[in-house]
């Protein structure tokens, strides 16, 4: 198995020292923000912090780098002036992904806020849709991440994924994230033989196993159902070991990014932890 097994970095001191942190805890692959996470805007990439972040992931070898969007955006909002922000700072993150050459950009869908599911499904896909059409040359992929449904969050459901990228013109340029801890906390538990393979059979006939293309490994602080977004080391929540061992075991995932969102301390010895307990479970043939 080739899985490439790896964690979200910080950027702090700019986007290529994600790499110097990734190499430190022993990542094959790995996510950042391509920005503050906790602004709108952001100054503009230079060449020169270009080459140098190409010239970090040639050296490090680590790959593929998979973006997140900051939290801020939220495209499924009634309000007419956060979804405008939330529309330009997603073309802002496309185009910081297109120049860094990252593929795929994870977003969480967004919340209705009380509009209601079906008024917020819109909402999103008239907000790629324009996105797309701004940017028709770019080839990074909004990638949906699975939600756990806290609150108005949408995309707890694979059949409102399903419904984002069917009512989007361009969904050859729409891909899905699976997170485990969202996915178990929103009803879907894949923890025994018969449960994972029934999940795995529900997305494929939803959505397509052909769109999914990350994986988000979070043991999960809550049970199955509880639509609770809390995440939890590795064999140390409700998710368990043995699911990740089907995860990481599963032929048809081999070559997907496999990231972790667990919590760390400014040493990130977590994440060698974690790091260590899912490669463990890999079964050489």
């Amino acid at each position: 198995m080739a899985v490439r097994l790896g964690a979200h970095m910080s950027i702090a001191g700019g986007v290529d020292r994600a790499f110097d942190r990734g190499e430190q805890v022993g990542c094959d692959a790995m996510q950042i923000f391509t920005k503050n996470s906790n602004q709108w805007h952001a100054a503009p990439l230079t060449d020169e912090v270009v080459e140098r972040y190409h010239r970090r992931q040639t050296e490090t070898g680590i790959h593929p780098v998979v973006a997140h969007s900051s939290y801020l955006l939220n495209l499924a909002t009634p309000d007419d002036d956060l979804w405008q922000k939330s529309l330009n700072a997603l073309v802002l993150e496309l185009e910081r992904c297109e120049r860094l050459s990252i593929p795929y950009l994870v977003i969480h869908p967004g919340s209705h806020m009380g509009s209601g599911e079906a008024a917020g499904v819109a909402r999103i896909a008239a907000a790629l849709n324009l996105a797309h059409e701004r940017l028709p040359d770019v080839c990074v992929k909004v990638t949906l991440e699975t939600t756990s449904g806290q609150g108005d969050h949408l995309g707890y459901r694979f059949e409102q994924i399903a419904e984002m990228i069917e009512a989007t013109e361009a969904r050859d340029r729409l891909a899905v994230c699976f997170d485990t801890c969202h996915a178990l906390t929103a009803g879907y538990d894949f923890r025994t033989p018969e449960g994972y393979a029934d999940v795995f059979r529900q997305f494929d006939a939803i959505i397509g196993l052909d769109r999914l293309t990350v994986f988000h490994l979070n043991d999960s602080v809550k049970d199955a159902g509880s639509r609770r977004d809390r995440h939890a080391h590795i064999g140390e929540g409700f998710v368990g070991l043995e699911a990740f061992r089907r995860l990481l075991n599963d032929p048809r995932f081999e070559r997907i990014p496999m990231l972790l969102e667990t919590p760390k301390s400014e040493d990130m010895h977590e994440d060698v932890d974690n790091l260590a307990r899912l490669r463990a479970l890999i079964e050489v043939a």
